[in-house]
């Protein structure tokens, strides 16, 4: 009889039904809307989280396709972070097929990695469909600014010490170490872009305008006339000529920019153009949240010079 017991006990601890969310046992399984912030909860939560990420690292966050896959990743986490400001929507519909209450709006294990963040772009006045996909929040852009960093960590380390208090302390020491690394980073690309701060960049969207001010650049203006929508060919024509006129070298894109038309207008405009990752994961070698940045300074530092 001892046997038998010993047996069901271990099959229970094998699947979790004797330990709650942040048991001595568990990890706490979580799941993220985009990849920087997987990124950034694996760093706070080390060895004591199983993170995943609805969106991949080379999709456009603001259209992502709800399909019955991200239901089924959502179905048994014990926390959900979100971006917030309204880019990733879209995982409501995720989450009300997922059925979970405990990453419901208002759950404990709802975390809202935007709580704190200095907005940019926030609008003055009414915001309609008309001016494109154009944030009441302002631009939700931020994650992968690295000044960011210290308050959206401190978010995950927040939400996840609700479920997980005991482990508050452990939460907090690997933010620190996480975080120390970022500042020795971050002083690496101050350096890089030293030389070419203050200059122009075009972007194809604006998602960059966080990194841009970051690193002391300036987002000229971007590719398209309204975001979320394509140019026009008015618009294209009168971007060239005040590109030429300020003498503006490069155009910023994403993995799922429309390369073709952002070669087209760098051709016309004596630019060139460099893809950025706008996100960890976006393309080869920006596989992790520093290696994301190295990867844009590095480039940006090259084509500016």
């Amino acid at each position: 009889m001892r046997a038998y017991l010993a047996i069901v006990l271990a099959a229970l601890l094998a699947v979790g039904l004797l330990a709650g969310p942040g048991g001595a046992a568990d990890k706490l399984r979580v799941v993220t809307t985009i990849t920087d912030l997987k990124a950034l909860t694996e760093a706070v939560g080390g060895n004591l989280v199983d993170v995943d990420s609805l969106a991949r690292g080379n999709q456009n966050a603001h259209d992502l396709e709800v399909r019955p896959s991200l239901m089924v990743k959502l179905r048994r986490a014990d926390a959900l972070i979100i971006n917030g400001l309204e880019l990733d929507n879209w995982v409501e519909v995720v989450a009300q097929g997922a059925n979970n209450p405990r990453v419901m709006v208002g759950a404990p294990g709802r975390i809202d990695a935007s709580r704190g963040i200095p907005v940019l772009e926030v609008p003055a006045g009414r915001v309609d469909r008309s001016m494109g996909d154009v944030h009441p929040s302002g631009n939700p852009h931020y994650t992968i600014d690295p000044g960011m960093a210290p308050i959206v960590t401190q978010n995950i380390v927040d939400g996840l010490a609700r479920l997980a208090p005991q482990r508050r302390a452990a939460f907090e020491k690997n933010r620190q170490e996480f975080l120390a690394r970022l500042d020795q980073a971050a002083a690496r690309w101050a350096q890089a872009l030293a030389p070419v701060k203050g200059a122009k960049v075009v972007t194809y969207h604006n998602n960059l305008i966080y990194q841009m001010t970051r690193f002391g650049l300036v987002q000229l203006a971007t590719l398209e006339d309204r975001p979320g929508i394509p140019p026009s060919p008015g618009h294209l024509a009168q971007l060239i000529r005040r590109m030429k006129d300020e003498q503006v070298k490069v155009i910023a894109t994403n993995p799922w920019s429309d390369q073709r038309l952002a070669q087209r207008v760098a051709g016309e405009a004596g630019a060139q153009v460099v893809v950025l990752a706008d996100g960890v994961g976006a393309i080869k070698g920006a596989d992790s949240y520093i290696g994301a940045l190295d990867h844009n300074v590095r480039t940006l530092a090259q084509a500016l010079k």
